[in-house]
C-alpha cells in the first residue's frame, strides 16, 4: 500500500481566494509527487445546503488537479461531504502522518485516528504570543510541531517558543506546476496578492505592539514617486477603507480586484506569470519579531522566474539575497532594490528560478519534512 498523508485545512472556507488554495495545492501535490496517498479535510460552520458554492469552490479545485476523490468536509452536524466518515477515519489510521495547518482540525476523534499528528504553523507569531499571553492554545494535542518562522529560536527572533520544539521549513512549491516562462514586454511592472488587514489583529506582547500589514505598508507609500517602474496591487480591502484605497491610488498604486484576477488557481497562476517581479510587503508581526516567514506566493514568482523584493524579516540570515531575491528593511532600500532588478532584469530573473530549484522545490522541502518528524 502506498503510504498516506492528511493534510488538514480550509479551502471551502475561503473560496475563491486562490493564493490561498495554492498553499495547500503545494502540500497535496507536493506529497503525491512523491508517491503519497493524499486526503484533504475541510469543514463548514453553519447550514450548508445543495449547491453551497463553497463545496462547489473545493470541488472543483480537487477535480482540476486529480483530487477528485481525496477530499471531505465535515459539517456541524457530523456529516461529510466528499469522502464519507467512516472512510475518513479508517484513512486516518492508516496514515503515515495529518498535518493539521494552524490547527484548523479541531474534530477529537480524526485527531485520535491518526498515528502522527503534526501542527503546521502558518503564521508564525501570532498563535506563539497568544499562547504565551494565556488567549489560546491550538499547539495541543499534537506529536511534532512545524513553523515556517525559520528563525524561531534564534536570539533576535522575539517569537516565544512557549515549551516547544519547533521544527522550521520553508513553505515547498510544485516546480512542475509553476514552470519558468518568458517575462512579459513592456515597462517593469512590480505587483502582488494580499489582503490589507488580514484575519488576525495586532498582538501586544512585550512592551510591543505587532501589527499587520497595513502597518508596514503605510511606510513604503511614496516608492512609485522614487523609481521609474509600475506598481500594482491585486489587494484584498474592506470596502469601509476606501479612504485607504484612493490614497493607494493616488499615490501611484494601482487596485485591481482578486476576486477578479486571481479568483481560481489558473488565473492566480496567469496573474503572476504576467508580472515582472514581485514586491513583499510582510505583516508587522513577521518584520518586527525576525521571524524568518517567506510567503508561498513569494515562491510561486521565484519558480515562475520573477524577481521578488521583499521585506526583510530575517531573509537575509537564511537566504541567497542580492539576485533572485532583494530584501529591503526601509523606503530607501526598497527603491534601491528595484533599481536593481530594473537595471539587469534578465540575470535577476534566471536566478530567481535558479534560487526556487536550490531552496524550495517541494520534492526537497517534503522529503526533510517527512524525516525532521519522523514519520
Amino acid at each position: 500500500m502506498k503510504p498516506r498523508v492528511v493534510v488538514c485545512g480550509c479551502i471551502a472556507q475561503k473560496p475563491s481566494q486562490a493564493g490561498h488554495t495554492w498553499q495547500y495545492l503545494q502540500y497535496l501535490l507536493g506529497f503525491r509527487r512523491l508517491g503519497y496517498d493524499v486526503l484533504f479535510c475541510d469543514r463548514l460552520e453553519g447550514p450548508v445546503k445543495a449547491g453551497d458554492p463553497r463545496i462547489t469552490y473545493l470541488r472543483g479545485v480537487m477535480e482540476e488537479f486529480g483530487l477528485g476523490g481525496s477530499w471531505s468536509v465535515v459539517l456541524d452536524d457530523g456529516a461529510h461531504v466528499g469522502v464519507p466518515r467512516d472512510a475518513v477515519l479508517e484513512y486516518a489510521r492508516t496514515a503515515d502522518l495529518l498535518l493539521n495547518v494552524m490547527g484548523y482540525c479541531t474534530d477529537r476523534k480524526l485527531l485520535e485516528a491518526a498515528q502522527l499528528r503534526v501542527f503546521l504553523d502558518t503564521d508564525p507569531g501570532f498563535g506563539q504570543m497568544w499562547h504565551a499571553l494565556g488567549l489560546a492554545d491550538i499547539f495541543a494535542g499534537h506529536d511534532a510541531h512545524v513553523t515556517i518562522g525559520e528563525r524561531i529560536g534564534a536570539e533576535n527572533c522575539t517569537v516565544p517558543e512557549c515549551g516547544i520544539r519547533w521544527i522550521v521549513t520553508p513553505q515547498p512549491v510544485v516546480l512542475d506546476a509553476w514552470p519558468a516562462v518568458p517575462a512579459p514586454t513592456g515597462p517593469l511592472r512590480f505587483t502582488s496578492v494580499a489582503s490589507w488587514r488580514g484575519a488576525y489583529g495586532p498582538v501586544d506582547f512585550g512592551g510591543h505592539r505587532y501589527g499587520l500589514r497595513v502597518h508596514q505598508f503605510r511606510r513604503f507609500l511614496a516608492l512609485p514617486g522614487l523609481t521609474d517602474a509600475r506598481f500594482e496591487l491585486a489587494l484584498s480591502i474592506d470596502p469601509a477603507e476606501h479612504h485607504e484605497s484612493a490614497e493607494l491610488r493616488r499615490l501611484g498604486w494601482p487596485l485591481s480586484d482578486p476576486g477578479r484576477v486571481a479568483a481560481t488557481p489558473r488565473s492566480y497562476r496567469r496573474y503572476v506569470q504576467g508580472s515582472s517581479a514581485e514586491l513583499m510587503v510582510a505583516k508587522g508581526m513577521y518584520v518586527d519579531s525576525r521571524s524568518g516567514w517567506f510567503s508561498e506566493r513569494s515562491i510561486c514568482y521565484l519558480a515562475c522566474g520573477r524577481p521578488v523584493l521583499a521585506q526583510d524579516t530575517g531573509l537575509r540570515d537564511l537566504y541567497p539575497t542580492g539576485e533572485g531575491l532583494i530584501t529591503f528593511s526601509t523606503l530607501d532600500e526598497a527603491a534601491a532594490g528595484v533599481e536593481a532588478i530594473a537595471g539587469g532584469y534578465r540575470a535577476q530573473a534566471a536566478a530567481a528560478r535558479d534560487l526556487a530549484e536550490s531552496c524550495f522545490g517541494s520534492d526537497t522541502v517534503l522529503t526533510r519534512l517527512i524525516a525532521a518528524v519522523g514519520s
